[in-house]
């Protein structure tokens, strides 16, 4: 099996496990990983992320450039910011989770995350003592304007672990696309705490 198979497998199982959470309802929602040879593997743009095929996973450069005359997911532009600053990222998912989509509704500009076991899940992290700060973006159509946004968040932060996009969803990464899915499902956890708990305090 190829690298390039091996990855589009991976992307197919994580696709329909984040379906089967509800967490990529309809067409939303896309997925990365990174390729030994320096490409990368992404989600054909407007596909259903439960019933993904290899047919809808293509190859891209580092500029995003299409390596087949398919169409990458219009978002590849944020995948790839993560992949050049975190030269050990294997992987980056994003769904369009409810409790991502609220927590932004609720919280303005970023969600502070302690004191949680599951901080633990990110990588680099040791602690459930720990202050994570995972900025929200505002949504926005212009895809190469919002990822400059991102890098320069980096740029003053030197470290992110994830962000959220008001009223979207939001993106993670891990080592591994199981990694990634860790992550994933770790912060979903996280982010429903905070927004139950955004309730008991109203």
């Amino acid at each position: 099996m190829s690298g390039f198979e091996r990855a589009a497998a991976e992307l197919i199982e994580a696709g329909r496990e984040l379906y089967r959470r509800g967490w990529v309802p309809a067409t939303s929602g896309n997925l990365s990983a990174r390729l030994d040879d320096g490409t990368f593997v992404v989600t054909v743009s407007g596909r259903h992320k439960g019933r993904l095929t290899p047919d809808d996973i293509l190859r891209v450069d580092a500029e995003g450039r299409s390596l087949d005359d398919r169409r990458p997911s219009a978002e590849t532009a944020l995948h790839l910011g993560v992949y050049r600053r975190f030269p050990e990222v294997r992987a980056v998912l994003h769904p369009h989770s409810p409790a991502a989509v609220l927590a932004s509704r609720l919280f303005k500009g970023e969600l502070v995350l302690e004191d949680h076991e599951l901080l633990k899940a990110l990588d680099g992290i040791d602690t459930h003592a720990h202050r994570l700060v995972v900025p929200i973006f505002p949504n926005d159509q212009n895809i190469p304007r919002l990822a400059a946004k991102v890098d320069a968040w980096i740029d003053r932060h030197r470290r992110l672990h994830a962000y959220i996009i008001a009223g979207h969803g939001f993106y993670a990464w891990g080592r591994s696309v199981a990694a990634a899915l860790t992550a994933v499902e770790a912060l979903e956890f996280m982010f429903d705490c905070e927004v139950r708990l955004y309730g008991v305090r109203s």
